[in-house]
């Protein structure tokens, strides 16, 4: 590995830690010794980088150091490709068009021999197979991004429909189907409800009570208890 690698990883774990990381941490992740650590926090710090901590105490990097974004790996580069041509078939129109432009602003600052990476990568998505209920999905996010209220009409499995007000604050993308993760006003819990399934909705102008990211967090924690009682 390279020493300009060797940094770009050591600047890459460290934001991965909020609260200090002791210098055994960061040598035993990146594979070196705490001299060599030693050498390359002072080498980082020399170059603008603000890490605080010292041998024995701990590091952490604050905030406003950027890197220039041509110093990706070629794994990263990588994985931006296959992110990107994921989205640009599996998401809806405005998602796939987003994710086209995201590649071409990084491809514009990438120098010329990364930018080869991009053009040859060999990472395939297959053709994207339309997904029942796709056109009403950026209708949904903008209802998670405004955190608004969603009145729908939806049919279960039996055929059955009903009518709700839900809380949305996530989708599930699958191979044919999307899902809505919402909170449901009539069944007071949370529903999942397939796109293909939503005979109407209509956005409101009523932001729901609580954050999209609280409701997430209890959700997944709703979600925990249910698999830890089926692993049992």
């Amino acid at each position: 590995m390279s020493r300009a690698q060797r940094l770009l990883d050591l600047i890459q774990v460290l934001r991965r830690y909020r609260q200090p990381v002791s210098g055994a941490t960061l040598a035993g992740e990146l594979g070196v010794s705490l001299r060599t650590l030693y050498r390359d926090v002072e080498t980082l710090n020399g170059q603008g980088a603000s890490i605080d901590g010292e041998p024995g105490v701990g590091y952490v990097l604050r905030p406003g150091f950027m890197l220039p974004p041509l110093m990706f790996s070629e794994d990263e580069i990588e994985a931006l490709v296959l992110g990107s041509r994921w989205v640009s078939e599996r998401g809806d129109a405005p998602l796939g068009k987003a994710a086209r432009n995201a590649l071409a602003k990084i491809a514009a600052v990438l120098p010329s021999d990364l930018r080869q990476g991009l053009d040859s990568s060999t990472l395939i998505v297959p053709r994207k197979r339309e997904a029942a209920g796709d056109a009403e999905l950026t209708t949904i996010r903008q209802a998670i991004r405004t955190e608004r209220k969603m009145r729908i009409r939806y049919s279960d499995g039996e055929g059955a429909e009903t009518k709700r007000t839900i809380w949305p604050f996530a989708v599930g993308f699958f191979e044919r189907s999307r899902t809505v993760l919402a909170w449901c006003e009539m069944r007071e819990s949370f529903r999942h409800f397939r796109t293909d399934r939503i005979l109407a909705l209509t956005p409101t102008e009523t932001r729901y009570p609580k954050r999209r990211l609280q409701l997430m967090k209890e959700w997944r924690e709703i979600e925990g208890i249910v698999l830890d009682k089926e692993r049992a």
